[in-house]
């Protein structure tokens, strides 16, 4: 698989505006802290039934973190539920090099349609979109927004090309533009594109109608991993 050949510090990937605040500045920051808080509050039921799923299903850990790139190209532990086997690198790289199909899809995507390192467990986590909700730690830290693109590790910002300058202008999101247009139904192009969009176009009453069209999104499945 095609490695990374810039860091998020290069040129390609620096912000036009370094130094300047996050997309949305303090109306966007103070709407990520409370939501993020009530969600933690009224979630915590389904935070606790989770973790006992995860832990009793395989006796391994709770939580995964993946290092991602965040504003301005710092980078962060991403949490999750944990979805896949403990193995699950050494799955993958398997999984690949004896489907080359399998490969091109990750090499274009970074994801599969089936990804042999999810558990079963972890397909219904998935399915509903739960894994991702630790990710209000994220916000509450500072490393995430409640809206934003979805957090890349450094290779994939080869992906977006010029665009990733858009990228760095923001926190990355917990949903986005591309998880209630389609996710995984659409292009990595077009994922990029939105995005750029949501970047250059942000309002607060735009974070509001995602966060709104977010919930029927994830109880259809819509483009779900």
């Amino acid at each position: 698989m095609k490695s990374a050949t810039r860091s998020a510090s290069s040129p390609l990937f620096s912000s036009p505006a370094a130094g300047a605040p996050p997309v949305g500045g303090i109306s966007k920051r103070s709407f990520d802290i409370l939501v993020a808080l009530a969600a933690l509050v009224l979630l915590s039921p389904i935070f606790v039934l989770v973790m006992a799923l995860v832990k009793y299903s395989d006796g391994g850990s709770i939580f995964y973190g993946h290092r991602r790139i965040g504003y301005n190209g710092s980078t962060f532990r991403c949490l999750k539920f944990r979805t896949m086997a403990e193995n699950g690198d050494a799955l993958l790289q398997e999984y690949l090099e004896q489907n080359p199909a399998a490969y091109e899809e990750w090499r274009n995507t970074r994801k599969l349609q089936y990804d042999p390192r999810v558990t079963v467990v972890g397909t219904v986590l998935r399915k509903l979109s739960l894994d991702e909700l630790p990710q209000l730690i994220n916000i509450i830290r500072g490393e995430m927004s409640l809206v934003g693109p979805r957090p890349v590790v450094e290779d994939e910002l080869e992906l977006y090309e010029a665009a990733a300058v858009y990228y760095l202008q923001t926190r990355p999101g917990l949903t986005g533009l591309w998880q209630v247009s389609g996710r995984n139904d659409v292009s990595y192009e077009t994922r990029v594109a939105f995005d750029t969009h949501y970047v250059r176009n942000w309002s607060l009453a735009s974070d509001l109608v995602i966060v709104a069209r977010t919930i029927p999104a994830v109880c259809l499945s819509r483009g779900s991993y």
